[in-house]
Order: structure tokens, then sequence, then C-alpha cells
């Protein structure tokens, strides 16, 4: 009977620690959501719980079997595979467009909640939730002043202009007073008198997208245009 209830004890703590997992990832995934990032808060919480449930395997599911003669088991393989699989599923949220990459912080958030999930699963409810915490500390209050202190942003810019004489300096000119670099160029006349440009650019982290967008929205030469 002793037995039993600790075994039924042991049981809570293991659903505890899936439950406190799931909530810590959530809250990740909640700030991902709201910047409507790839990856979400059903995600988040996904991979949080299911790294607690393989860690809570790795420690405690062969104990049934580790005192049987000649049976010798390593009960951190299931952990490490975690890490590989998790991986993967990062780079599932990654995606390039022309020759922008995206989604590589939301990446790097699943692979640092599936540790989170794991240091919970393990029993480490400390580390775990502290974890949690600087990682929204980072992903919130830090982003502007760690933005900076990045390199330039590499994008592609598609935009359509009236094609008038030396329409196509006065653009490059309009860029150039805003530190944005052009790399690539590649032009195309269409049939109703407009130049379709595509431009390989780089900018600095200082200027945004909304920034980008009012520059080309303000200015009459300016058909259309994609970012």
């Amino acid at each position: 009977m002793d037995a039993f209830l600790l075994y039924f004890e042991d049981n809570l703590e293991f659903l505890l620690r899936m439950v406190v997992a799931s909530l810590c990832g959530g809250i990740v995934g909640y700030e991902r959501s709201r910047r409507r990032k790839e990856a979400g808060l059903r995600t988040h919480i996904l991979v949080a719980l299911g790294s607690a449930l393989l860690m809570i395997i790795s420690k405690y599911g062969f104990y049934d079997v580790l005192n049987l003669p000649g049976i010798r088991l390593d009960a951190s393989r299931i952990a490490a595979n975690v890490i590989t699989g998790i991986s993967f599923l990062g780079a599932g949220v990654i995606f390039v467009r022309d020759i922008s990459i995206k989604g590589l912080t939301t990446a790097a958030g699943l692979w640092s909640v599936a540790g989170i999930g794991m240091a919970i699963g393990a029993g480490m409810y400390l580390v775990g939730v502290f974890a949690t915490i600087l990682i929204l500390v980072i992903q919130i209050f830090c982003q502007g002043p760690l933005k900076k202190l990045d390199g330039p942003i590499y994008e592609t810019f598609s935009i359509t202009y009236e094609d008038i004489p030396n329409g196509l300096d006065i653009l490059k000119m309009q860029l150039k007073m805003r530190n944005i670099l052009i790399h690539h160029i590649q032009m195309e006349k269409n049939a109703n008198g407009t130049v379709t440009v595509t431009m390989h650019v780089s900018r600095q982290n200082a200027i945004t997208c909304t920034d980008l967008a009012d520059i080309f929205a303000n200015d009459p030469l300016v058909k259309s245009f994609r970012l």
C-alpha cells in the first residue's frame, strides 16, 4: 500500500511538472503570438510540454528494469535527442525570401523553450521559471537596445514607379539619403508606362519597415511597392 501511495505521489509530481512547463512555454508563446510570429502560443506550449514529458521518461521511465541483472541503460539518451528534434522543428519556422532571412529569433526561442521544458521535467523548477523570465526580458524589453548592436538588415524591395527621365536616379538618391545601400538592381518596363524595380538592399536597424512604407507612400512617382 505504501509503495502504491509513493507511486501515486510521484505521478502527481510528474503531472505538476508538465503543467508548469506548459505554462512557461505558453508565456513565451503568447509574446511571440502577439508579435504575429511563425510559431505562436500552441507551438511553444507543445514544445515545452513535450520536452518535459520526454525528460520525465528519460529520468524515470526505466526504473523498473534497472535492477534486473545484465541491464544497463543511459538515462540521458532521450533527453539528448530532444535537442536534435527541436532543432529540426526550429528550422521549419526559418524561411528565406530572396536574400532576407526570417524566423531566426522564433526558432531560437523554440529551442530555448525546449530547454525550459527539460529543466522543469527534471524537477529544476527554479531554473526553468528563471529561464522563462529571462527569455521574456530579452525578447520584449531588450529588443530595441539589442537590435541597435546588430549589423545591417538585408532585404528586397519591389517598387513600381512612373517612367520619367532620371526616375531611377531620384529613387536611388532618396534611399541613399536614408543610408540604405543598394547591392543589386533588376528593372522591368511595364506596358502601362511604369517601371518595376527589384532591389537587394541593406539598411540600418534604426530604419523600420514602417518608415520605408511612409517614404514610398508619400512619393508621387511611386505607384506601388512591396517590402
